[in-house]
């Protein structure tokens, strides 16, 4: 598609709003194509001209003097194009990642009902999303208040799977390709865990909480979670810690020795994913398991004494229908998971849709909306709360990510990454530690490798860039 901006400076906002509607299409600001949409403002008239195929239409809107005009050029774009397509999605003209913290923001500006107002009247939010962002607001409050100021988070990046999802866009390696690495890629991910302890320790900071995720860290042998279960301990004071997470995300990778070493470690919360109970969907994004196991592994993490337990599900996933996702949602609520993750679709850019047939039709958002209410409706009847939400681009209909949970099992560590809550130490491939002062409010980040063999390859430059947190918290202290 075409985007042509014409003397203002809203081209990022203009960008994430054309995403929403055609989140398949890559955007371009010139040449030819089927789509092409300009938006420009002349002094304080704005004007938004789209054509969408054999569809076109034009609207203007004359700015008041005081009207925030990126807000009111994005309102113009978002109608024109909801009434082009058909479709107005529920989160308005809203593309943040964080929009329970947006909420917080203008609560704190004008109160829970002005910032309510805000979000439906300005932002074009449903009242239904809006409620949403607010009920999390007020439970990710509760867990943010119970951060100190030299408290952190510690993550840790196991990037391997048994096999790779269809629709993954973290950095895991399917263990086929990778299994050559997976120890000496331990050996120095403890050798990280060890350095990154000393920092901690010299800068008398308290760990709230642990997280190992992936990847699937259960990918590894029950011999080596111990060893970095030990390095963790030997490394790190724990005597502060609320939270101990580790991702057991695939079922097939779920044994009683790896759950044993698990509870040994004082690991106190697990992921168990199933994304779907329909196993002709699992087949189709390229998963091994099925639903059976997902069960099965469930059961057996019960009979290792594991009380809090989540699962994972996906709206949106390729041949799911509603039918066989309320299915899912219903299947992991009479098991009794103490957290039930659903997450929607994001999209791969890859895939531009070239058809007009493929532009104007809404089944997929229409039938993703449709799962995410379910969702909603179900777990807040059987007295799950939402405590926590965050959104990726080009998220089927631009909707959310949401984390449900029964009363007192809010994933801490979740809350804290949205938040952006205390600094966040993480090591492995991948991993991208977060500092944070909490008095300024400044953020830096750390980045390591992406790939395990570059992590391998170069490690030394690795464990040197973490010195650089002595910098930030010399500085800011």
């Amino acid at each position: 598609m075409i985007l042509k901006v014409i003397n203002h400076p809203f081209e990022f906002d203009m960008k994430n709003l054309c995403a929403i509607f055609f989140p398949y299409e890559k955007i371009k600001s010139d040449g030819r194509d089927n789509i092409v949409i300009v938006t420009e403002m002349a002094k304080s008239t704005l004007t938004v001209d789209a054509k969408v195929y054999d569809k076109s239409l034009k609207k203007t809107h004359t700015a008041e003097s005081n009207e925030d005009m990126a807000t009111a050029m994005s309102v113009l774009l978002y109608n024109v194009l909801s009434e082009l397509m058909g479709f107005k999605p529920a989160w308005g003209i809203l593309f943040g990642v964080r929009p329970a913290k947006l909420m917080h923001r203008f609560a704190e500006k004008y109160g829970e009902q002005g910032a309510r107002d805000y979000f439906i009247n300005k932002f074009l939010v449903s009242p239904q999303k809006t409620d949403l962002a607010i009920e999390v607001m007020k439970h990710e409050n509760r867990i943010i208040s119970l951060s100190k100021e030299n408290s952190f988070s510690l993550y840790i990046s196991i990037p391997f799977c048994p096999t790779r999802c269809s629709y993954c866009s973290f950095v895991s390696h399917s263990i086929e390709r990778t299994k050559k690495l997976i120890e000496p890629y331990v050996d120095l991910l403890c050798g990280e865990l060890e350095e990154t302890g000393k920092i901690a320790t010299a800068l008398h900071l308290r760990l709230e909480t642990v997280y190992i995720g992936g990847g699937t860290p259960t990918t590894l042998d029950a011999h080596l979670l111990s060893k970095i279960f030990d390095t963790i301990e030997k490394c790190f004071d724990l005597s502060n810690l609320r939270e101990y997470t580790v991702e057991a995300g695939r079922p097939d990778t779920v044994t009683p020795r790896k759950l044993e070493a698990l509870k040994n470690a004082g690991v106190s919360r697990i992921s168990i994913n199933p994304q779907t109970f329909n196993d002709k969907v699992l087949a189709e994004i390229g998963r091994k398991h099925t639903s059976k196991q997902t069960l099965d592994a469930f059961n057996l993490a019960r009979e290792c004494g594991f009380d809090n337990i989540n699962m994972d599900f996906i709206a949106g996933l390729p041949k799911e229908s509603y039918a066989s996702f309320q299915n899912s949602i219903n299947t992991a609520i009479k098991l009794g998971a103490e957290s039930v993750t659903v997450h929607t679709l994001a999209l791969k850019s890859a895939a531009y849709m070239v058809t007009r047939e493929r532009t104007f039709d809404l089944t997929d958002r229409l039938t993703a909306a449709d799962m995410v209410n379910y969702s909603n409706n179900e777990l807040k009847n059987n007295k799950y709360y939402p405590y926590y939400m965050y959104r990726q681009s080009k998220s089927l209909a631009n909707l959310e990510n949401v984390g449900w949970c029964k009363d007192g099992r809010d994933c801490l560590y979740n809350v804290y990454m949205m938040d952006e809550t205390h600094s966040v130490f993480a090591v492995g491939a991948g991993a991208v530690t977060r500092l944070k002062d909490i008095n300024s409010g400044k953020i830096e980040r750390i980045y390591n490798y992406k790939y395990p063999y570059e992590y391998i390859d170069d490690f030394d430059e690795i464990i040197s860039r973490k010195k650089s947190i002595y910098d930030f918290y010399n500085e800011y202290r």
